[in-house]
């Protein structure tokens, strides 16, 4: 059985996810503008619920678009 060792969190666990804060989204998202899953981006479950929801907060308020356009 082979053991895996932890990978640390790219946010602090006390970071605080905010709509507002676009930056940080950003870094959450692809190219095409979808959610980056927590396999690969490498966020602890409540940090990933915080996070779709700051983003999904963030395309209603026209902070963040639904889809990329292409270029």
């Amino acid at each position: 059985m082979a053991h895996h060792s932890r990978v640390r969190s790219p946010l602090a666990i006390t970071a605080n996810i905010t709509h507002s804060d676009v930056e940080l989204l950003c870094r959450f998202l692809t190219e095409h503008g979808k959610i980056i899953p927590r396999r690969t981006s490498g966020l602890m479950a409540k940090q990933q619920t915080k996070l779709a929801k700051a983003i999904k907060r963030a395309r209603i308020m026209a902070l963040l678009p639904f889809v990329a356009k292409e270029l």
